[in-house]
């Protein structure tokens, strides 16, 4: 068996580059105990590395020789400095130092003093004295453990604790599938998700090992849910005993070569290092004409996560205790695109919505529309505070002036936003500038209009007389009125009234990909600042029945497929904010788990809405309306893999 310095040194450069072109590396060597306890004049450059016979497996950390399962070379650790690299690339035979210099000053009288500054992140001072010399594999795990804990507490500081939902068991439980990202186009990469599918392989941290420092090793996505992916480690073929779930959009998670490119080890799993004798082969075989990730797949991540608004800009948005009216408010916190808003007027009264939603505007909006608005007491911006640019808010759909518009009287069908589970009979009330119009629900209007809601004629919760009886969809009737089954022809008739033409309605229907039974994480719409585990139940051109798991169906919500308030699997985990899971059997009234100051609203069936608009004032943080409407006509930019091509 030959020894592995030899080997490497006799292979050619360009043969070493195709046998790496994977990151897949045969070995990484470090001294052993014995070299780094031996005197400073036993420790120099003519040092002979013993040979390593190419049936070792992988030792684990007790400061020993480091090989892989054929013992070739592989990557090395410079004794002086630490940084770990391409053995090849290391100075001197014995590749022990990444440099001159670290070879030279190694032996200087505070070549001990320096390493141990480095493991405690300070720089050695001119005094520092010789030390008892130690291991070199024991103070790289000190100083490993030491960074970890180091980055531990910082993340601890700036990450938002989320209590933790297992998805991947509950979608396993239930055998569901979750909605693809690319449904959710106003989702961090919704529109550049590409076709990440099953069968594409991703390098990971390597869980399954006894080594203290991280390294890493090639999965096989499974089966997809959002953003998670169920994965398999390259070699375990059928057996699923080490499967587990991950988010693909987490910064570990990398492209196959990556490893290769940044000089990390990739180290297969212990349960299966014996296995194969020769894992390079097996991986060439293996990835050869496979899909892995885009290269720039992590930093389209972190561009994703960016968003345009900031806390104290200024917003016009909907008064969620007068539907009628906007108010002033400020932006207080951003989270994964969702806003937290505070009324200018009153600090204390908030509600959260997602930078596009339909419900907020520009600062001047109101006016431009004709649209009522209610003036702010606060006279003057207080420090820091700016209106927030318009180009940052949703466009809506241009209305060209026409004769052939919504007039006020026109009948229609409207999702109720102060009870999303309904459709009920409307009216369009009065016709405002660019395409706006205010709408009521016929029965249950107040006589000042204060319960009048804003829907733009374009948006996808309106709809023509009997879209609910052509898609059979139960459709609520106006209050007090006698005459059931309702027929739109016979209460056309009564109230001498005409309905909106068909042809003024937003007919489109996008290729939005959702299934019936996929799963999601909403909006409870009632109570917009939770978003929770739920199902889709039906499906009606754009219109989707979202159902809250662990809920009674009368709490579902029609959402438009468009929805800004619809994300996929994994999205509370990407971006830090708190999902809600599936209330239990028992606890459904008042859910442990889920902070409501009240039980759902319960479904409206003829109520004044009057007594729901009072029921706020005991609900500071329930918002109970909402408007829905497309968000996003942006394309994906098609293929988001790339194909594994072995180098000649």
């Amino acid at each position: 068996m030959e020894d592995a310095r030899d080997l490497a040194e006799r292979t050619p450069r360009s043969e070493r580059k195709r046998r790496d072109s994977f990151g897949m590396f045969d070995g990484y060597d470090s001294c052993s105990e014995e070299s780094t306890t031996s005197s400073s004049s036993e420790d120099s450059e003519e040092d002979v590395v013993p040979s390593i016979p190419a049936s070792l497996p992988i030792i684990k950390n007790n400061g020993q020789v480091y090989t892989y399962p054929d013992g070739k070379a592989g990557m090395a650790t410079c004794e002086m400095c630490g940084m770990v690299g391409v053995r090849d690339a290391f100075y001197s035979k014995t590749k022990r130092f990444c440099s001159v210099s670290c070879s030279r000053s190694y032996s200087s009288n505070s070549k001990k003093a320096s390493i141990l500054a480095r493991l405690q992140g300070k720089p050695p001072t001119k005094k520092a004295k010789v030390l008892q010399k130690q291991p070199l594999m024991a103070k790289l795990a000190a100083y490993a453990q030491y960074q970890a804990s180091q980055q531990n507490q910082a993340k601890s500081k700036s990450v938002v604790p989320v209590e933790s939902f297992d998805w991947g068991r509950y979608i396993c439980n239930s055998n569901t599938v979750g909605a693809p990202v690319s449904c959710f186009k106003h989702a961090p990469m919704g529109t550049c998700w590409g076709d990440i599918e099953e069968g594409v392989r991703i390098e990971v941290p390597n869980s399954d090992t006894n080594l203290s420092t991280k390294v890493y090793w090639i999965a096989e996505i499974i089966k997809l849910a959002g953003f998670k992916a169920l994965l398999r480690y390259e070699g375990f073929d059928n057996d699923t005993s080490k499967d587990f779930w991950c988010n693909l959009c987490i910064p570990e998670v990398h492209p196959v070569g990556w490893c290769a490119s940044s000089n990390k080890p990739l180290v297969p799993p212990k349960s299966i290092q014996h296995k194969y004798s020769n894992w390079k082969a097996f991986l060439v075989k293996r990835l050869t004409g496979a899909k892995t990730l885009p290269s720039d797949f992590n930093a389209k991540v972190r561009e994703n996560m960016q968003f345009p608004f900031k806390k104290l800009m200024r917003v016009e948005v909907v008064d969620k205790n007068y539907l009628c009216r906007t108010r002033v408010a400020l932006v207080e916190q951003v989270i994964g695109g969702r806003l937290r808003l505070v009324y200018e007027d009153d600090g204390l009264d908030d509600f959260w919505c997602h930078m596009y939603s339909p419900l907020i505007h520009n600062i001047g909006w109101s006016r431009s529309i004709g649209h009522r608005f209610k003036r702010s007491d606060v006279t003057k911006k207080s420090e820091g505070q700016v209106d927030a640019p318009a180009q940052l808010f949703q466009k809506v759909k241009d209305v060209e002036p026409s004769e052939e518009w919504f007039k006020d009287g026109m009948k229609l069908e409207a999702i109720d936003p102060l009870n999303l589970s309904a459709i009920c009979v409307a009216t369009v009330k009065k016709v405002l500038a660019d395409g706006y119009l205010m709408i009521g629900v016929d029965g249950s209007e107040a006589i000042d209009g204060s319960d009048w809601f804003c829907y733009h004629g374009m948006s996808p919760s309106i709809f023509p007389v009997g879209f609910c009886e052509i898609n059979n969809i139960e459709l609520t009737p106006p209050k007090g009125y006698t005459k059931l089954p309702f027929k739109w022809f016979d209460y056309l008739r009564e109230t001498c009234s005409i309905a909106a033409p068909v042809k003024l309605f937003n007919k489109e229907v996008p290729n939005h990909g959702f299934r019936i039974g996929m799963k999601l994480e909403a909006v409870d719409l009632m109570e917009p600042r939770l978003v929770c585990v739920a199902t889709v139940t039906r499906i009606v051109h754009r219109l989707l029945r979202i159902h809250f798991d662990g809920w009674e169906d009368e709490y579902d919500q029609w959402v438009d497929c468009e929805s800004p308030d619809l994300y996929p699997v994994g999205w509370c985990q990407l971006t830090g904010y708190q999902l809600q899971p599936p209330a239990s059997q028992s606890s459904r009234d008042m859910p442990l788990s889920v902070p409501k100051q009240k039980k759902k609203t319960p479904q409206y069936k003829g109520q004044k809405k009057k007594s729901l608009l009072r029921m706020k004032e005991d609900m500071a943080d329930l918002d109970e309306f909402t408007f829905t409407q497309g968000t996003s006509d942006q394309e994906s930019n098609g293929s988001g893999s790339y194909y594994i091509k072995q180098e000649p």
